[in-house]
């Protein structure tokens, strides 16, 4: 600031009032066009620490995640955040603190001390957790998971819109008779998904078989385990938990020389990209919206988007590719 004073042959308290654009200062129009002038010239910028610490507010969002910036698909929760908070004027601080407590405080703390307007608290998967004591000091929206007691805004996935619409897919290609191979893990997305696919059946006037569901690891091991009881089951269409379920079945339909969608159609969920697009045929499947679970965070946090009474359900597209 002293160097644009100097160039622009007025005071530092002038060159304040300009860049802050301190209401009822009395400026004239020439020192304030020297000001800008000196300001371009000289490639200045403001110094948003101080600004922030002298206003008592910044344009600074917090975002702590436990491992989502590792993860091959749910950093799209930091792009949509960023991408958003970037479009309405902020700058998004991140901390992956790799589910350490320790590093989670020292985050929160770091982030309250640069005065942040609020702090989106984010996991890699959907999930109840315990909200830190810590972010009961500012504005927090949780993203991807929520608190049992629903005591914080929470943006999550629609699990089971997205299982009825998994089960919807299969349903327009022909299929009747719909295995649905679910997860053993307890979650949101296991009882979400196996509530949409009984409403998909429900809807179109088949009645649920409890023998068409299938429990298995949510892993590549899990899908190719379940081959044999899938295939002797009947079902011309299975609806996998996920799509590394999907990867293994694929493996075992292929083994007993089985054709995808010839002789059985195949369903995922996730959109696991490294995985759905680059299996033989391409898999069908059904996308987590973390893009839209970022972005969506950042507009509840800044109040753009309604403040939900307790979840945001956010909905889960189909992705149609060959294996149905």
């Amino acid at each position: 600031m002293r160097d644009v004073a100097r160039a622009a042959g007025v005071s530092v308290a002038t060159v304040s009032h300009v860049v802050n654009d301190k209401p009822g200062a009395r400026i004239g129009d020439d020192a304030r066009r020297r000001v800008h002038q000196a300001i371009e010239d000289l490639g200045y910028r403001p110094n948003a620490l101080a600004k922030t610490l002298s206003q008592g507010n910044s344009r600074f969002i917090g975002l702590v995640a436990d491992a989502i910036a590792t993860t091959p698909f749910a950093g799209q929760i930091i792009h949509g955040a960023q991408d958003e908070a970037w479009r309405l004027g902020y700058v998004l601080l991140v901390a992956n603190t790799e589910g350490n407590p320790a590093v989670e405080n020292d985050a929160i703390a770091m982030m309250l001390e640069h005065q942040v307007q609020g702090i989106l608290y984010s996991t890699w998967y959907h999930r109840e957790i315990e909200v830190p004591h810590m972010l009961q000091n500012t504005a927090t929206v949780l993203v991807n998971c929520f608190a049992a007691d629903d005591a914080f805004p929470a943006i999550v996935p629609d699990e089971e819109q997205g299982g009825r619409t998994a089960t919807e897919e299969l349903l327009a290609a022909g299929h009747r008779r719909i295995a649905f191979v679910n997860t053993t893990s307890p979650s949101p997305a296991q009882s979400g998904r196996l509530a949409g696919y009984r409403r998909a059946l429900e809807d179109a006037g088949i009645g649920y078989d409890d023998a068409l569901v299938f429990s298995a690891e949510p892993a590549q091991e899990g899908g190719y385990a379940s081959t044999g009881p899938v295939v002797d089951s009947g079902a011309t269409g299975v609806f996998c938990h996920n799509d590394r379920v999907a990867m293994g079945l694929y493996d075992g339909l292929r083994e007993r020389g089985l054709r995808i969608p010839d002789d059985i159609a195949v369903m995922g969920f996730d959109n696991q990209d490294v995985i759905a697009a680059h299996l033989r045929p391409p898999l069908s499947t059904v996308a987590l919206p973390h893009y839209e679970l970022g972005a969506a965070g950042v507009r509840t946090l800044l109040g753009i988007e309604p403040t939900p009474v307790d979840r945001l359900l956010i909905a889960c597209p189909s992705v149609s590719r060959k294996s149905l």
